[in-house]
C-alpha cells in the first residue's frame, strides 16, 4: 500500500514538475528580439503571442470561476489574458468589492483581513501564473480617461500603486490606452506609461488603440512602448459607418494584414499585433443584431492574415467570453446570456482553432522569419488575398478561399523541397510531396481556407508521415538559429 501511496505522490510530483519547467518566464524576462520584430526570453526562447480577451475578468468572475476559465485557456494554448482592470472610476466586483474606497489614494484601498477589490485581482494574477498566462493589464478603459474620471496627477498615484503592487509578479504585460486614439489624453497616457515604467522597468508595455489605428500612429517614438499594438476592429469591407476622421482607405476595413505594413514605416522597429480583431460571434459592425455574426472562419482569417503578415502574435476575442455574459446580465453587442453564457462559449470553435497557428510558428526557425509577399504568384485582393511568410528553407501561405495557387518555392533554398498543407480547422496534415518545380501549382478545395507549407528537403522540421504538429513537439523551443 505504502508503495503504491508513493507511486502516486511521485507521479503527481512529476506531473507538477513538468507543468512548472512550462512556464514560460522560467527562460527569463520577456523582451525583444535583436530584429526588434519578435518577442523572445531571456535565454533566447521565442515567445508567441497567443492572447484571449477577457475584458471583464477582474469584474464579473468569482474566484471559482476565474480558475475554470484561466485551465481552459491554458489547455487551449493561450499564454495571454488581456483583462480591463478597471472600467469604472469606481469599478465593481463580482463580490460587490470597489476598487476605490478613498478616491485615488490606492494606498488606501486594502483593508486588512478584508478580501477586497484588489485582493481579488491579486489571487487572478497568481492564478494566471501557476497556469503559465500572462496577463496583459490594460490599467484604465480609454473612455474612463476621455470622461476626465483619471487627470495627469491621478495618473501618477494610479501608476505607482500598480507598480508597487504588481511590479515583482512575473506574468505581467501593461497594456496603456483602451480603445482610445492616443490623440485624447495624450499627457495623461504618458504620465501613467512613464511612471510605471520607472518604477518597474522589467515588464513590456504597449498601448491599445481605437478601432483600425495603430499604437505606432502616436506613440512610435515612446520609450516606454515597448511593441506595437494595433486594433483591425470588427467591421465589414463595406462598413464605412459615418466617421469624418477615416484613418484608412474605404474598403480595406477587413485588411488587417495592412496595419503592420503600417507600422514598418516608423522607426525605430518594434514588434507588432493586433490586440482586437473581430470578435467570434459579434455582429459585423457591432451596432445592429439584424447583422451576421463573425465565424471561426473569420477569426482564423484574422489571425493567420496578421500572422503572416509580420505580426509576432495574435489575440483572439469572443463576444460572449470578453464581457463574461451569463443569464441575469446585462449585455453588449446583443450577446446571448441564456443560450450562450460564457461558459458554453470557451467551446466554440474560433477558440480551439487558435492553438493549431501557435504550434505551426514555433515549429520553424523564428527570429529569421519575415513577411514576403513576393511569394504569392497573380495574388488576389479582399478574401482571395493570400498571405505568405518564410524563414530561410521554408515557406507558409494562408489561402483563405481555397482558391488555386501559384506558389514561388526559388524564394527559400534547396534543389527540391517537401510540401504539406495544414488544415486550420484541427491543425492536420497532409503530404503533398517532393517538387524541383521552383514555381508550384495548387488546387486547394473550393471555399475552404487552407496553409500551404514547403520546406527544404534537406530540412526535417516535418516529416512525410505526420499527420498534426504534436502539441508538445516544441515546448518552449529555443530559436534554431542559434
Amino acid at each position: 500500500m505504502k508503495s503504491v501511496l508513493f507511486s502516486i505522490i511521485s507521479l503527481l510530483f512529476f506531473t507538477f514538475s513538468l507543468r512548472a519547467a512550462d512556464k514560460p518566464w522560467e527562460h527569463g524576462t520577456l523582451w525583444v528580439s535583436d530584429n526588434g520584430l519578435y518577442l523572445q526570453h531571456e535565454d533566447g526562447t521565442p515567445f508567441f503571442w497567443l492572447g484571449d480577451t477577457g475584458w471583464l475578468l477582474p469584474q464579473r468572475l468569482d474566484r471559482d470561476e476565474a480558475q475554470h476559465y484561466l485551465e481552459q485557456s491554458a489547455q487551449e494554448g493561450f499564454n495571454v489574458v488581456q483583462v480591463q482592470v478597471l472600467n469604472g472610476v469606481p469599478s465593481f466586483n463580482r463580490y460587490g468589492k470597489m476598487s476605490h474606497t478613498d478616491g485615488w489614494n490606492l494606498n488606501e484601498a486594502s483593508k486588512p483581513g478584508e478580501y477586497g477589490y484588489w485582493e481579488h485581482l491579486d489571487y487572478i494574477i497568481d492564478a494566471a501564473e501557476r497556469k503559465g498566462i500572462y496577463i496583459g493589464m490594460v490599467c484604465i478603459w480609454g473612455g474612463l480617461v476621455k470622461g476626465g474620471l483619471m487627470d495627469e496627477e491621478q495618473a501618477k498615484t494610479y501608476g505607482e500603486f500598480l507598480a508597487k503592487r504588481y511590479g515583482d509578479k512575473k506574468n505581467i504585460i501593461w497594456i496603456i490606452g483602451g480603445d482610445i486614439q492616443g490623440d485624447v489624453k495624450t499627457e495623461v497616457w504618458d504620465t501613467l506609461a512613464k511612471t510605471i515604467k520607472t518604477n518597474d522597468a522589467e515588464h513590456l508595455m504597449t498601448f491599445h488603440p481605437r478601432g483600425r489605428t495603430t499604437s505606432a500612429r502616436w506613440f512610435a517614438d515612446r520609450d516606454w512602448l515597448d511593441f506595437h499594438m494595433f486594433q483591425s476592429g470588427h467591421r465589414r469591407y463595406d462598413q464605412r459607418m459615418g466617421n469624418k476622421d477615416y484613418p484608412i482607405p474605404d474598403g480595406t476595413e477587413e485588411d488587417s494584414w495592412m496595419y503592420v505594413d503600417s507600422v514598418r514605416k516608423h522607426q525605430p522597429v518594434k514588434p507588432v499585433l493586433d490586440g482586437e480583431p473581430s470578435y467570434e460571434n459579434i455582429p459585423k459592425g457591432l451596432h445592429s443584431a439584424e447583422e451576421p455574426l463573425w465565424n471561426d472562419k473569420d477569426v482564423r482569417r484574422y489571425a493567420y492574415w496578421s500572422v503572416f503578415g509580420g505580426s509576432c502574435g495574435h489575440t483572439y476575442g469572443h463576444n460572449n467570453i470578453m464581457q463574461f455574459i451569463r443569464p441575469g446580465l446585462p449585455s453588449a453587442y446583443f450577446a446571448d446570456g441564456i443560450n450562450k453564457p460564457w461558459y458554453v462559449a470557451i467551446d466554440d470553435l474560433g477558440r480551439k482553432q487558435m492553438k493549431y497557428l501557435k504550434r505551426l510558428m514555433l515549429t520553424f526557425p523564428y527570429f529569421e522569419r519575415v513577411a514576403d509577399q513576393s511569394i504569392v504568384i497573380n495574388n488576389g485582393t479582399r478574401y482571395d488575398r493570400i498571405l505568405a511568410t518564410r524563414g530561410k528553407d521554408y515557406l507558409l501561405a494562408y489561402n483563405h478561399t481555397g482558391r488555386p495557387m501559384e506558389i514561388d518555392l526559388s524564394k527559400i533554398s534547396g534543389k527540391e523541397k517537401n510540401v504539406w498543407t495544414m488544415d486550420p480547422t484541427d491543425g492536420s496534415l497532409k503530404y503533398i510531396g517532393k517538387t524541383k518545380d521552383k514555381i508550384f501549382n495548387y488546387e486547394p478545395e473550393t471555399g475552404k481556407d487552407v496553409v500551404l507549407i514547403a520546406v527544404d528537403a534537406a530540412k526535417s522540421y516535418l516529416t512525410s508521415d505526420m499527420k498534426e504538429i504534436p502539441e508538445e513537439r516544441f515546448p518552449e523551443m529555443k530559436d534554431l538559429t542559434e
